[in-house]
């Protein structure tokens, strides 16, 4: 086995620097930390050798925010996405049960991908056992804070009867159940390894996992069984914090069985819904809220209780992942970081009052985002927030305002794919269509290098996480929608972790 990986003729990109040598060069990893970088090296016998043929090398990219199991059996899922109604989702559920083997006839079926924001009408239980049959159906939102069971599902998970769907806790708390049943006519690891697979081919060397689950118990397990391609940073919930700081875990701590790629990660903390459930905590009322019971949307704590739990993880050594996707739930999140003397991140910052941004880098929040949620949002924007659509996704403002960024996908929201979610920081449209609010656009050099976890150009001390691509993405384009194609089609030959290859094409 191979005690260093060698790459022979790479040309560096610049990531948080001016300039990089601008002729090919050739570096060896030695122990996971890049330890040689120069012209014409020459390779040790025992080395294993990668000629990358003036191919353009860029540090390792990151998704700082995927639940990652999720991901995995997303494909295994029944696929209702772009639909327009409830009565368009009952009529795919009626075609899929009409097409079943019998075999199938009466087990699970579980999908995901609504958006009901913009329908007519809300879902309804009766509407899915009306074409169910003897099937129990799960259908999960696509920003993953809506359930919508027929009554055989409630049933089975032991679920209260109800005529609407399951919003937010109620339905996180099922997370787990429902993982279980969706691997159940298959294998849950070799799922997750599937997807791992697809991650390093497109160039990811490391995930923060959000998974709704005991993830300080499930990681190791996974990396014992070989699952251990990528650095995961998994973070904990409140109900599992007490036994994950009696297992000795803190943020930053490495696991034993983990080879420092396993990585415990921040306390998760919902501060608030989400916008396509009319749940994300606002300053002012929904433009159609009228009918809502919270025409502003939901807080899920009290700013005392908040500020207790925040406390709590902090006393166990802790960071904070803070959701807030409303202005008025980032507003109390960064007074209970303030007065609680925690750090960590805002998950999502999707409405932020431009006020606020000053205070998230005096705190030193970073800004933990998902450029292509914009993408499909645009449209729930127009007749949710049609009044301070240019405070959304306002990723621009946070950067020259001092914020840190971090990007993601939130997968299975959208596709774990970095290359994705900088061309929609980009161009904040899908191919030739305006910008939304173009101001707010990032260039590539800074969505790149808000997708590396703070890892700048290549050198001597990096760590051994090296993605080499077809073409230069910092190439000049003649406009935002040129640079997003760059970028979604640019072509990953390998990738390597660690110094170990985990992706090869070339």
């Amino acid at each position: 086995m191979a005690t260093s990986t060698f790459i022979r003729g790479i040309r560096l990109v610049p990531v948080r620097t001016a300039s990089a040598p601008d002729s090919p060069v050739d570096i060896r990893i030695d122990n996971g930390i890049v330890a040689e970088i120069g012209r014409d090296l020459r390779p040790r016998s025992d080395d294993h050798v990668l000629d990358a043929a003036g191919r353009w090398a860029i540090p390792g990219l990151w998704d700082a925010h995927v639940h990652l199991t999720a991901w995995s059996q997303a494909r295994a899922k029944l696929d209702v996405s772009g639909t327009a109604s409830a009565a368009e989702v009952a009529r795919i559920v009626a075609d899929h049960v009409a097409c079943l083997p019998a075999p199938w006839q009466g087990g699970a079926i579980i999908g995901y991908g609504f958006r009901p924001a913009t329908w007519p009408t809300a879902p309804t239980v009766a509407e899915l056992d009306a074409v169910s049959g003897a099937h129990p159906v799960i259908l999960g939102s696509a920003d993953i804070h809506t359930g919508w069971l027929n009554s055989k599902a409630l049933a089975l998970l032991g679920v209260e009867p109800r005529t609407g769907p399951l919003l937010e806790s109620e339905w996180f708390d099922l997370q787990p159940a429902v993982a279980r049943l969706t691997a159940a006519g298959g294998d849950a690891d070799l799922m997750l390894r599937a997807a791992v697979a697809d991650a390093a081919a497109v160039g990811v060397v490391g995930v923060v996992d959000f998974e709704m689950a005991a993830n300080h118990l499930d990681w190791p397990r996974r990396f014992d069984a070989g699952i251990d391609q990528l650095r995961v940073r998994p973070v904990t919930y409140a109900e599992h914090l007490d036994d994950a700081i009696a297992a000795g875990l803190r943020t930053g701590a490495t696991f034993p069985s983990g080879h420092g790629l396993l990585t415990q990660g921040s306390l998760k903390i919902f501060s608030d819904g989400s916008l396509n459930t009319r749940t994300a905590y606002c300053c002012e009322p929904y433009a159609d809220g009228y009918a809502l019971e919270s025409p502003r949307g939901r807080r899920v704590y009290t700013l005392p209780e908040l500020e207790d739990l925040l406390t709590r993880g902090r006393r166990g050594g802790f960071d904070i992942a803070l959701h807030a996707i409303g202005d008025a739930a980032v507003d109390q999140a960064l007074t209970a970081f303030d007065s609680t003397g925690t750090r960590g991140s805002i998950e999502h910052a999707q409405l932020i009052r431009l006020a606020d941004i000053a205070r998230m880098r005096a705190l030193g929040i970073r800004a933990s985002v998902q450029p292509a949620h914009l993408l499909d949002d645009r449209d729930v924007t127009d007749q949710c927030w049609p009044d301070r659509a240019d405070r959304c996704f306002a990723l621009r403002s946070m950067l020259d305002g001092g914020v840190e960024l971090a990007l993601g996908s939130d997968a299975p929201v959208s596709p774990l794919d970095p290359w994705v979610a900088m061309a929609a920081a980009v161009h904040r449209a899908t191919g030739d269509d305006a910008p939304w609010n173009p101001a707010e656009s990032l260039t590539v050099e800074q969505a790149l290098a808000a997708s590396t976890d703070g890892q700048g150009t290549i050198g001597v001390g990096s760590r051994g996480d090296v993605v080499l691509v077809d073409d230069n993405p910092l190439k000049s384009t003649g406009s935002t929608a040129e640079a997003a194609h760059l970028l979604t089609n640019i072509g990953v030959a390998a990738t390597v972790a660690a110094g170990r290859v985990t992706h090869l094409a070339m």
